[in-house]
Formats: C-alpha cells, structure tokens, sequence
C-alpha cells in the first residue's frame, strides 16, 4: 500500500509515529486502546467485520489489505514447570515448540486448551492481546518483528485490532524478541 506505515522496514521510517483513527473507532475502544491510550503509546486502530466466532489471522491480514508477515497472533503455553507464557508471532507461521522452550528456559511447552484463556488472561479465542492480561507473563515476540516498523495484534476483543511499533510492545509488555516460528517466516 502505497503510503502506508503499516509493515515497513524500519530504516525506511523517520519520526514514526501512528496516530488513532477515525470517529468510528473512537466510538469502538477496547481496553487494549485505552491502556495504549493512557500510556501515551501511539497505535492505529484496524476494526473488521465477524460474526460470533474468532476469524483466522490469515483472513484478518486479507480483509485489513495487510501484509499477513506483519498481522501477528498471541499464543498461550505452559511451561513443564506450570509457568504460563505468551507468544507472538506472525499469522503465516507455525509456533516451533522447541524454539519457545528454549526461549522460555523451560524443558519443554505445550500450548494450553482453548477453555483456559478465558481463565488465564482475560480474553476469549480469537480476541486474545499480549497487552492487558489479567497477569504479567513472560511474553516473547518471534524475532522477525524487530525489523518492522510496525506490526498488528489483537486488541483484545474479535474485531479489533491495532496496528504499533514492535519496540512499544515489547517495553509495554516487557518482552524478549526470540526465534520462535518454524523456518522463522
């Protein structure tokens, strides 16, 4: 898209900075934009049309005409110590499990069953946000982020999105970039 901000190369982006939206999404605020708001962290809200059901991160990334490297999703493990942690990575990969153990310094992952989410982080299948947890886990971003300018996640309800540099994640989130997608794409 020409003129967009959305997923360039950072090098490629001076002063970067993402302003909210139109009256529309103003009216539409999830607690992940009003946490982002009250931190004084710039996003660009992204809002699609769903039905009750979560909509794969592929056909997001379609609907929003975004590049699916740049539309990421949040995954919740347990660690073989009992230690939840959270994922991101991009739509189009695959989380290796080895990677994250390895990442998360545990012996081994396993993701956690869809009727945990709800339970462990606040949110439901679909509109799952590595911002405004119910708790502070250790989250990881796959490290393909870091070359972004900006990248979308969930805002926290299916729907909605938002749209922010991967650097404003991290600190707000107090993650770690890692290897974590298989073939790292």
């Amino acid at each position: 898209m020409p003129g967009s901000l959305f997923c360039v190369e950072k090098q490629e982006i001076t002063g970067y900075n993402i302003q909210i939206g139109g009256d529309k999404m103003k009216e539409q605020k999830t607690n992940v934009m009003r946490l982002l708001e009250q931190k004084k962290i710039g996003y660009k809200p992204h809002e699609y049309p769903h039905g009750d059901e979560a909509v794969d991160g592929l056909t997001v990334a379609e609907i929003c005409g975004q590049d699916p490297a740049c539309v990421f999703k949040t995954l919740v493990a347990r660690g073989a110590s009992k230690s939840i942690y959270v994922f991101v990575i991009p739509v189009t990969g695959e989380l290796d499990l080895k990677k994250a153990a390895k990442a998360s310094g545990e012996k081994s992952i396993a993701m956690i069953h869809v009727s945990e989410i709800n339970a462990l982080t606040g949110y439901v299948r679909g509109g799952c946000s590595p911002i405004g947890m119910k708790k502070q886990y250790k989250t990881f971003f796959d490290a393909s982020a870091e070359q972004k300018a900006s990248i979308m996640v969930s805002a926290g309800k299916i729907g909605y999105q938002v749209e922010i540099a991967p650097a404003d994640l991290l600190k707000l989130t107090r993650g770690e970039y890692a290897q974590l997608v298989s073939n790292n794409e």
